[in-house]
Formats: structure tokens, C-alpha cells, sequence
């Protein structure tokens, strides 16, 4: 029950800011808000302020703004009508929307970083046969505190100091063992391991596994929205790269994309895990979010931008007919796209469990 309550908060609050998003942008750029909708199905609550009508209806799946004239066939050349504004102003109101998700995504892990954080740290858990860690005589309990002569205390900071270094190459670790300090040089060797994407890569590993030790991290204001930006940008890169290998066929499209069925079994595992978790999952979400609507497809923000650029191009705007096309098209687009990502949660999380009720 509780992890539905929090899918449904997490759901709520990332359409909300992308709508309000659109509507504050509409609002600046003088274009009348007719209807503030969160949700679709029965509506269960209906209030009207100024011009606009606010609702909330029973699925909290989706939602919307509707301004006045947003469509050719409902456009009637009044100056407060979406299609009255400039194509300038127009993308405002759209880009607006994906903006303020991708702002919240880095707001929270801003959040995250300032009020702190669990992690491992760099103590030693086990020791894997033929690496040079055990080879070079460390052993499980050591701590270790700095390599070639730079500080460690985590284990992310020791990971990434091991992984780009070559292979064959000797790394000097400084190590705590019973309040004495040793020094030891570890060969580092090769291994081929999967990245976040699918793919595979070669990294320097000294074959030891960490501590079951963790300790809450924190960091200054200013040093938190730093570490805040440079991780929504991280985030960004991964995020168009998985992209691009989805679209050449390096990765499938059933281990790469999940819908609100494996949010949901996301979510429901991460709220066991603390508040910090389910914000680091917003704010995940809130980007990723931002990024699959600014792509260049029919009805999502991407492709009214796309068509916004195109009118520019051609000093025209797309005929009515056409524009009915391209909705319809871009509709059919969606729902197919759902359909196929349902299926494919179905499949990765009850796929075992049918295959046993099938009897196979």
C-alpha cells in the first residue's frame, strides 16, 4: 500500500511541474489556460479560478493544459489563443514543460548531496584469488587510505581511481591495518565487465570486493550544486548514449525501457531503501522524463518543436489536414510504444512466473 501511495506522489509530481511548466509559460506569454488537468478517466475534483479550470481525475497517469485555440480547427484569431503568438513564443510554452522536469531533476540531487547520503567505504571485504591485491599481501579488514600517495575515503573514489589505470601497471595503495600504516604495490590486471548500457568494456581491477561499512556523506551548499549539475550531466550523456545504442541495435529495447508497470516494481523496492533513495529516484525519473519529451516525435514536446522549426523554414504553418495527420500519426505512435513497453515489463518481471503457469 505504501508503494503505491509514493508510484502515485512520484507520478503526480513529475506531470505536475512538466504541465505547470507549460502553464506558467502559457500564462507569461498571455495565451488563456482553459483546463489544468492531472490524470484522465472520472474526474473527482473540478474547481474554476479566472479562466481556468483545475481538475483532478482517478488514474493519475497522465495529464494536461489545454489553452485556447492549441489547434487550427479550434483557432479563431483572438489574441489571448495559443496559435495568435509568434513561433518564438510558442516554443517557450512547449520547451517549458520538459525544462522545469529536467530543473527538478537537478534540484533534488542537489538536495541529495547537501543533506547527505549513504556509501561504502574503502575498507577491504574479501579478496579474489589470483588479483594482485592478495598477491601483494592485504588482507580483509585493511582500510585503504590513499593511492600513489592520493586520499581515498569511499569506495565510488577508490573504484574509479582503479579503473582507468592500464593494465600491467603497478599502483601503490597506503593502507590502515591495526592503526598502522602499510604500503603496498598491487599489479592491476584487465577484465572485460558489463556497463550501464549492455555493453562491455575493459577495466583495471585489483580483485578485492568492499566492506559491508557505510557512512552518510555530505557536502557544502555550493559544492552540492556542483556535484548536483555534474551529475544531472552525467546522467544526460548516459541517457542519450543508451538511446543511440537502442536505436543501432546494441541494446534491446526490452532490457533498456521500462513503463509505469516497472517504475512501479522500481519504486516499490526503492522506498524500503529511505527518503534519499526515492529522491534519487525522482530526480532519475524527472530528467529521463524531460529527455523522452524533447524527442523529435509526433505529439510529444520534441515534435511540436521540430514542427515549430519547420514553419520557420518554410514562413508557414502546417495546413490543417496536415497537422491532423501528424497528431494521428504521432497518437498511434504512443500507444503502440505503451503497448510494447507494458509487454516488456510483463515479460522481465512475471515472465518466469507464466512460463510455470503455462506449465513450460
Amino acid at each position: 500500500m505504501l508503494a503505491t501511495l509514493i508510484f502515485i506522489l512520484i507520478l503526480s509530481l513529475l506531470i505536475i511541474v512538466h504541465e505547470f511548466g507549460h502553464f506558467i509559460a502559457a500564462r507569461k506569454n498571455g495565451v488563456r489556460v482553459e483546463t489544468f488537468s492531472l490524470g484522465f478517466g472520472p474526474q473527482i475534483f473540478k474547481k474554476k479560478k479566472n479562466d481556468t479550470e483545475y481538475s483532478i481525475s482517478l488514474i493519475p497517469l497522465g495529464g494536461y493544459v489545454k489553452m485556447a485555440g492549441d489547434s487550427r480547427l479550434e483557432y479563431k484569431g483572438k489574441d489571448d489563443e495559443y496559435f495568435a503568438k509568434g513561433a518564438g513564443r510558442r516554443f517557450q510554452i512547449i520547451f517549458f514543460g520538459p525544462f522545469l522536469n529536467y530543473l527538478l531533476g537537478f534540484l533534488f540531487f542537489w538536495c541529495i548531496f547537501f543533506a547527505g547520503y549513504p556509501n561504502l567505504t574503502s575498507k577491504v571485504g574479501g579478496l579474489i584469488d589470483g588479483y594482485g591485491a592478495k598477491e601483494a599481501g592485504l588482507a580483509v579488514g585493511d582500510k585503504i587510505i590513499a593511492i600513489d600517495g592520493k586520499k581515498v575515503d569511499l569506495w565510488d573514489d577508490l573504484q574509479s581511481q582503479i579503473q582507468k589505470r592500464k593494465a600491467k601497471e603497478n599502483v601503490e595503495l597506503s593502507v590502515l591495518r591495526n592503526n598502522r600504516e602499510l604500503n603496498f604495490k598491487v599489479l592491476i590486471k584487465d577484465k572485460v565487465l558489463g556497463d550501464e548500457l549492455g555493453g562491455k568494456q575493459s577495466l583495471g581491477i585489483i580483485g578485492i570486493t568492499p566492506f559491508d561499512e557505510i557512512v552518510e556523506v555530505r557536502h557544502g551548499f555550493l559544492e552540492s550544486a556542483y556535484l548536483g549539475v555534474k551529475k544531472t550531466l552525467n546522467l544526460t550523456v548516459l541517457t542519450y548514449k543508451g538511446l543511440w545504442r537502442l536505436l543501432n541495435g546494441k541494446i534491446s529495447m526490452r532490457d533498456s525501457v521500462t513503463g509505469p508497470l516497472g517504475i512501479f516494481y522500481i519504486t516499490s523496492r526503492t522506498a524500503k531503501l529511505g527518503i534519499i533513495a526515492v529522491m534519487h529516484l525522482i530526480a532519475v525519473l524527472s530528467i529521463s522524463l524531460a529527455i523522452f519529451n524533447l524527442l523529435p516525435l509526433p505529439i510529444l514536446d520534441g515534435g511540436h518543436i521540430f514542427l515549430l522549426g519547420l514553419e520557420k523554414l518554410r514562413k508557414k504553418a502546417l495546413g490543417v489536414k496536415a497537422e491532423h495527420v501528424v497528431n494521428n500519426i504521432g497518437f498511434t505512435l504512443m500507444i503502440t510504444i505503451a503497448l510494447l513497453v507494458t509487454y516488456n515489463d510483463i515479460l522481465r518481471l512475471y515472465g518466469d512466473k507464466i512460463s510455470k503457469f503455462m506449465g513450460r
